[in-house]
């Protein structure tokens, strides 16, 4: 049996415009939850209700994801991350009607590695990208009235990043008595890059960017580096939130999902380096 060996690095920063940092995010702790027992959970959310209130839905979410996802074995991941989004939305809801908080909520985005599977659960419009082969993918859709319209073919791809409405979200946790997450099983494999952002980065730098910048670097804090630094110099308006993750080695004892996400209806960012196929998508 191969032990899992991944490079990993985080980073939640307020910004250049925002007064206080509403993202948060988590990374599962080798200490807590040792090597190939129940996997392992990495998460992001981006947190909305007005400073404070906004900061504490994202941290709550993330907590009570995390526990679920942890406390009960014999569940399917799947059952556990479904469990936990919902018990991250009841918790959210209670607080704010027991402490007579206005309404907030939150993102909530995570993924979940075990073996060669990587389980995806998905809230809101923060992103996860996987790079593999020098091609860019976005598994993730915006729960957005702006991501409506790019899936409905009404508005184009490269527009949602500059819309008036672009972080209008139609499906959040925290602000409606149950929510429906997109739960996913991909096949993952050794080498692939593994990014999860909140809205404050993607909305500023290019998909086919983000995955260049992650292939080319050193290692994945210098990544965070230029990525953060790329963001400040284009004005990004809002809290700045990255998870990277490069899968070196996977667990062999784990089969990959037989059935799961399909690549075939998504569009591939541009391909990057030498080969770029005259400049065409991939």
């Amino acid at each position: 049996m191969d032990s899992p060996q991944f490079e990993i690095h985080g980073f939640s920063h307020v910004g250049k415009v925002r007064e206080e940092n509403q993202d948060a995010i988590r990374l599962c702790s080798q200490e807590e939850h040792p090597l190939g027992t129940q996997g392992h959970l990495f998460g992001i959310a981006d947190g909305m209700g007005g400073y404070a209130n906004g900061a504490m839905a994202s941290d709550m979410a993330l907590s009570a994801l995390f526990e679920a996802v942890y406390q009960d074995s014999r569940a399917t991941v799947a059952q556990r991350l479904r469990q936990g989004v919902q018990n991250a939305n009841t918790l959210i809801m209670q607080t704010a009607m027991k402490e007579h908080l206005p309404p907030m909520g939150t993102t909530l985005t995570a993924v979940h590695l075990h073996g060669h599977t990587l389980h995806l659960a998905h809230v809101g419009d923060s992103r996860v990208y996987l790079v593999r082969d020098k091609v860019t993918w976005c598994i993730t859709n915006d729960h957005t009235r702006v991501g409506e319209l790019v899936r409905m073919k009404l508005l184009a791809p490269e527009k949602a990043r500059t819309h008036n409405q672009r972080s209008v979200l139609n499906r959040c946790v925290g602000l409606e008595l149950f929510v429906q997450p997109d739960i996913e099983a991909i096949s993952v494999q050794e080498g692939d890059l593994l990014i999860l952002c909140t809205d404050g980065l993607w909305s500023v730098v290019q998909d086919e960017e983000i995955g260049r910048m992650a292939h080319e670097a050193a290692n994945l804090e210098v990544f965070g580096q230029h990525i953060f630094d790329l963001a400040m110099e284009r004005d990004s308006d809002d809290n700045l939130s990255v998870i990277a993750l490069r899968l070196h080695q996977l667990d062999s004892s784990v089969p990959a999902p037989k059935k799961g996400f399909s690549f075939k209806n998504l569009n591939p960012f541009r391909r990057f380096g030498k080969n770029l196929d005259n400049g065409n998508s991939a």
